[in-house]
This record gives structure tokens, C-alpha cells and sequence, in this order.
């Protein structure tokens, strides 16, 4: 993790230190990148053959799984290396996924409204509110 910069050395060598640290630090990831990358384009190829190819029609749906295994194995790895290395990534990631995206703000009004009918016999089955299973005010479920 880079320092802020009022914690930055005024030495110039320890700077230039801290600086080809960061360097190879950035290499590593871009060689990690270039490599998924490389491997991506390979699997793309692949199904683009077995897809547009004139022998398509003699590829199994099973084999395609087995190359995109490979990816999403690879994919998890590098994911739980960078969590490990920094823990704001982990909670960031863990905080996106509770995210609830189908619920409405909760700035917005609430409205509860509960429609009653006249009979709650039915021949197969009792009638009860839906969507709930509270009590409603009158003591019928």
C-alpha cells in the first residue's frame, strides 16, 4: 500500500527505493493481466472453433465447461490474493455483495393496505392474507 504523501521520505534514495518497489509491485499485476488475458483470447479462439467450425456439431456442451473451470479457478485465485493482500478490497467486495438491489430507498413512503373480502370460506383451502402471516386486526389470520 502506497504512503500517504506526508509520510513520504525526504531522502532521495529511500524515495527511489519506494518508487521501484512500487514498479515491480505494478509489473507483477500487469504480467498476471497479460496472462489471463492471453489465456481469455485462447478459450475465446477455442469456442469460436468449435462454434463456427465444420466440425461443431462433434463438440460436447461439457468439454466448454471444463475450459471456463480453468478461468473461474483462476479468476477466485487472483481474487483472494489481492483480499489477502489488502483488506479494504475484502470488505469493499463483502459490502457490495449484501447490497440489496431490489429494495426502494428508505426515504420513500410506505404504504400498507390490506383488502378484505366477504366470505373467508373457501371449499380448499382457508383463507388467510397473503404476502403475510400476521394477524390482521379483526383476529382471522
Amino acid at each position: 500500500m502506497t504512503p500517504a504523501i506526508e509520510n513520504l521520505p525526504a531522502d532521495p534514495e529511500e524515495l527511489r527505493a519506494l518508487l521501484l518497489a512500487e514498479r515491480a509491485t505494478h509489473a507483477a499485476e500487469l504480467v498476471r493481466a497479460r496472462d489471463q488475458n492471453d489465456r481469455l483470447r485462447q478459450i475465446i479462439r477455442e469456442l469460436q472453433r468449435a462454434r463456427f467450425d465444420r466440425h461443431s456439431e462433434k463438440l460436447e456442451p461439457d468439454q466448454l465447461n471444463l475450459a471456463l473451470e480453468d478461468v473461474e479457478q483462476a479468476v477466485a485465485a487472483g481474487e483472494a490474493e489481492e483480499e489477502h493482500r489488502d483488506a479494504g478490497v475484502k470488505a469493499a467486495r463483502a459490502a457490495k455483495r449484501r447490497l440489496n438491489r431490489g429494495s426502494l430507498p428508505p426515504h420513500l413512503p410506505r404504504i400498507e393496505l390490506v383488502v378484505d373480502v366477504e366470505s373467508k370460506t373457501c371449499p380448499a383451502v382457508a383463507a388467510r392474507c397473503i404476502g403475510s402471516a400476521r394477524t390482521r386486526p379483526n383476529g382471522s389470520t
